[in-house]
């Protein structure tokens, strides 16, 4: 018997082949090769045509299954993690209406914290843990303003993970921890947001049926089995965002365990037992995977929209063609801690909420021409963005989180020894690299729902530890490095205010 699990992100799709009588990873297939497109129409946008991620993963899905020749009626559950924040619109049809508005798209903003001052801070944040900000319910409001003829046509609104599980079954539904992504959801109430529904003038019948999210959500369609090589009737059995998802992927479920991940997008999450939340609004708290209403579960999330994306660019733009990772890694570990003064901040994909949702841009500053070459900015650029994680982490251990350890993939931004020494000696904490996946995490996570494992805890049990990462003795040159890149992001956003006042 095996278990499948997909990660729709904004890059790249990912699945991945679970033997369910150990968890052991039998395969992990991505599609595409290279990142897909993302489409912005004007500055601050960010949108995505679904029927990408679609049409990627039934690919990905074929390729699983032929490179083991399986049985496909072997596959007894499907798990779905999926990019946050993301709004995709269908018809009664089932027909997309437009390009999905994804995670980092920043239109929505202003609508957000206008919301947050109407509705009230003290009514935001104990009721939804967020102030409405630029989430799923506020690009609705935008399209709802903005393009009306496309808002009456609507049938149901969907997080993308919602999209893949409409298009594997042809049934809509929702989690409750999806909805508190979006910020639709009323803590203190257990119920739909009937205050931030009314403000923005949002009928409650847009929202799908409310699914468990450990449950039977809907089997496999026959149109969808010939569309990817999967067997009708196959049970989806979960689905979350792809943050808290990737939490339960490395075993972080309980009050006062820390995950991280490097991707596109940079994000600390961390899980307490009560509803918390930031007085400035700068991380959020959503819904963990394991919450409930009686045992409360919030994962207290911190992102940073211009992470990998920013190395994915030096690499794309400034590297040489033949470069890899690996060879930008070797060359940037000959350039001393601080890159020799050069300094870069990777805040260029959209409003960073850690920032109060300020764009400053990614900036390049001090470059010098007669002494900084591409390495120098490969290491500035890697510095930049663990030195964004350290700021967010700040936050982070001033609401209580304790960060000693934490609990990162075998991927991305992590596999980087620069950049993972530079965090772990500013934070004062041990990185754990574990062997495991988001797409790994939610094929297990069906196996639980399915009852192949007893519990959340047996599922991930068998996680194996790749590497650890420990603070540096050089903790003064690091803290000298950070100090200066904070300094100037202190003034780029100060000047901004000025400008605005």
């Amino acid at each position: 018997m095996y278990l499948l699990g997909y990660d729709i992100g904004s890059s790249s799709i990912k699945a991945a082949l679970v033997r369910a009588k150990d968890g052991v990873q039998i395969d992990l297939v991505q599609y595409p090769a290279k990142e897909m497109e993302m489409i912005a129409q004007q500055a601050g946008w960010a949108e995505q045509q679904p029927q990408l991620w679609w049409d990627n993963l039934c690919k990905a899905t074929k390729k699983i299954i032929q490179n083991h020749q399986i049985d496909a009626t072997e596959i007894k559950g499907i798990g779905i993690a999926y990019q946050m924040h993301g709004l995709v619109l269908v018809d009664k049809n089932q027909e997309v209406l437009r390009p999905s508005i994804i995670w980092c798209d920043s239109r929505a903003v202003p609508i957000g914290k206008q919301a947050f001052e109407d509705m009230g801070e003290a009514y935001c944040l104990s009721h939804l843990l967020n102030s409405p900000g630029n989430f799923t319910a506020s690009k609705l409001k935008w399209v709802k303003d903005n393009e009306p003829v496309i808002y009456e046509r609507i049938h149901k609104i969907m997080l993308p993970g919602d999209y893949i599980a409409m298009k594997l079954s042809g049934e809509i539904c929702t989690t409750v921890s999806g909805l508190s992504e979006g910020i639709f959801w009323d803590f203190k109430n257990d119920a739909l947001s009937d205050e931030l529904m009314t403000y923005y003038g949002i009928d409650k019948n847009l929202i799908p049926t409310i699914q468990p999210t450990f449950s039977q959500q809907g089997n496999v369609s026959q149109k969808a089995a010939l569309a990817t090589g999967l067997a009708a009737g196959t049970p989806i059995t979960y689905r979350a965002g792809d943050q808290p998802n990737n939490a339960l992927s490395l075993n972080v479920l309980r009050p006062g365990e820390v995950a991280a991940t490097g991707g596109t997008s940079g994000v600390v999450y961390g899980v307490v037992d009560t509803p918390a939340y930031d007085t400035q609004s700068r991380v959020n708290g959503f819904a963990h995977v394991n919450h409930e209403k009686e045992n409360p579960h919030i994962g207290i999330l911190l992102c940073i929209n211009g992470a990998g994306i920013q190395y994915s660019w030096l690499k794309n733009q400034v590297a040489d063609q033949q470069e890899s990772y690996e060879s930008m890694e070797a060359k940037l570990s000959q350039i001393p801690i601080g890159s020799d003064g050069l300094r870069i901040l990777p805040f260029g994909n959209g409003a960073e909420r850690m920032l109060a949702n300020q764009s400053p841009g990614a900036q390049l500053i001090n470059l010098n021409f007669n002494r900084h070459q591409q390495a120098h900015l490969y290491r500035a650029g890697l510095e930049g963005i663990a030195f964004s994680f350290v700021y967010g982490m700040e936050i982070l251990k001033e609401m209580g989180l304790n960060l000693s350890v934490i609990r990162v993939g075998n991927d991305n931004l992590f596999q980087s020894n620069t950049f993972s020494t530079t965090i772990a000696t500013l934070v004062d904490s041990k990185i754990e690299v574990m062997k495991t996946t988001g797409a790994i995490g939610a094929a297990k996570a069906a196996g639980v729902a399915v009852g192949i494992y007893t519990s959340l805890e047996e599922a991930m049990s068998n996680n194996q530890l790749v590497k650890s990462y420990l603070p540096l003795t050089q903790k003064e040159e690091h803290q000298a490095a950070y100090d200066l890149w904070r300094n100037d992001l202190k003034r780029i956003l100060n000047h901004k205010e000025v400008k605005k006042s």
